[in-house]
């Protein structure tokens, strides 16, 4: 057992030794406030606090930011060792770690610096411009994961004889599906004017799609989920789909959820995948209307709903994860960014939720993604040769730490139609490639 040492203990400070030791190292750890109890261990000891003791042991140094409470406007240091980011770096650069770790992984994991007052993009979200990790520039990097490589090299230096059993790459796929189909499952009224607005245009070959599709003659553009099902069953990855069931509105247009056809679809995924909730843009973090959506999935799933991810990744902290908190939802996947590719927390591996409004760790897992397909086409301008490039090197990234890989696509955008010609073969090559890599023996949800 590793027994770490602290002169006071806060709820930070366990919650953040808990992800660190327990989830990120995955070992036996113990946390005292006893000098006696901390002599007398015979097996690798870690101290943090201001100073170090006499001894063999690794000495991580406090800054005091875990044992405050609440939320006061700052930004901590940061200076670049080695191109990995030390927050909370202390001015005896002599010692081990020349910095506060536990410090840089709590503000990092707790999104600290999104429940400060900051600027919102026109959807009301957090900017990716905005974050201390892109204006530093190691957005692109899992630094929580890195962190507890440090730990674990530090400890096999001092410790030799005690043994880590090193993290292995996972790779979850996930789809949200905000329009499922482009055509079918849609109310008359809905079609009418659908094709009206076709003819509006000057549209003329979508009039022509439509009605072969509602005919029958041609496959829905948007239906390819039996290409997503193949991949499912060929790499025996499960995958997780979030369907979006809120009422129609201007950005909620789903198929409706009164649609026999998306009953049917819900009902296919589910034998294979994992299906969660896709709240919608209109419910953010309104618990009635969450509530009301949640509900939706289960009456056709007839089981309870433990996945999320948010319409629009509008997230916000801490109201979003309390609505989903006090849902029964367990697992999250809305931790990322719309504009932007890379590590939202900084972490590439599931990890539960603090709230800072109550200093506590809450029942809920965030799940954070690397990529998003819309952040390469729409947000970056990216062509598909050079988003693949991006995708390959987070990728390479979360296998340095053996991270979980989350990938976000849409169904819509495999359907090489509508601006989405060629993007097709960057998912496949993606999925190739991560699939490969993954190790199933270690999927944190697999069997969820």
């Amino acid at each position: 057992m590793i027994l770490i040492y602290s002169e006071k203990i806060s709820n930070r400070i366990e919650y953040t030794v808990s992800v660190l030791f327990g989830q990120l190292l995955n070992v036996s750890y113990g946390l005292t406030t006893s000098e006696n109890e901390f002599a007398a261990h015979s097996g690798p000891r870690v101290c943090y606090g201001k100073r170090k003791p006499d001894g063999k042991l690794l000495h991580i140094p406090a800054h005091g930011f875990l044992l405050e409470r609440g939320v006061h406007y700052f930004r901590p240091e940061c200076r670049m060792n080695h191109d990995l980011p030390e927050l909370f770096p202390m001015e005896n650069k002599e010692i081990e770690l020349a910095f506060d770790m536990l410090s840089a992984i709590f503000y990092q994991l707790s999104r600290y610096e999104e429940y400060l007052p900051h600027r919102k993009d026109s959807c009301g979200r957090f900017e990716a411009t905005e974050s201390y990790a892109f204006r530093h520039g190691f957005l692109h990097l899992p630094v929580v994961n890195h962190y507890a490589r440090l730990i674990r090299e530090q400890l096999t230096k001092l410790y030799p004889d005690y043994h880590f059993s090193l993290p292995e790459f996972t790779f979850i796929p996930t789809y949200d599906i905000d329009v499922a189909f482009a055509y079918r499952g849609r109310g008359i009224l809905r079609t009418i004017l659908g094709a009206l607005r076709s003819i509006a245009a000057m549209d003329f070959a979508s009039v022509v799609q439509r009605v072969n599709v509602l005919l029958g003659k041609d496959r829905d553009p948007f239906d390819t989920f039996d290409l997503q099902l193949k991949l499912s069953r060929e790499s025996e990855i499960r995958a997780i789909y979030f369907f979006l069931l809120g009422d129609y509105g201007p950005f909620d247009k789903n198929v409706s959820y009164f649609s026999q056809k998306l009953f049917l679809l819900i009902r296919k995924l589910g034998d294979y995948a994992h299906i969660g909730i896709h709240p919608s843009f209109a419910a953010g973090d309104n618990e009635v209307l969450m509530g009301r959506e949640i509900a939706r999935l289960k009456k056709i799933m007839h089981e309870e709903a433990r996945f999320s991810r948010q319409h629009f990744l509008k997230l916000n902290f801490p109201g979003t994860y309390q609505a989903l908190v006090s849902q029964n939802i367990r697992y999250d996947f809305s931790m990322g960014y719309a504009s932007q590719p890379g590590f939202r927390a900084g972490i590439c591996s599931p990890y539960p939720f603090y709230d800072l409004e109550t200093e506590s760790q809450a029942p809920l897992t965030i799940m954070p993604f690397a990529i998003m397909d819309g952040t390469f086409r729409d947000y970056l301008k990216m062509n598909p040769e050079n988003a693949l490039a991006v995708i390959n090197s987070l990728m390479d990234e979360v296998e340095k730490v053996g991270g979980t890989f989350i990938s976000l696509w849409h169904n819509d955008a495999l359907c090489e139609c509508q601006g989405w010609q060629g993007w097709r073969d960057v998912y496949l090559s993606m999925y190739q490639r991560a699939s490969q890599k993954h190790s199933k023996a270690n999927d944190p949800i697999y069997s969820a």
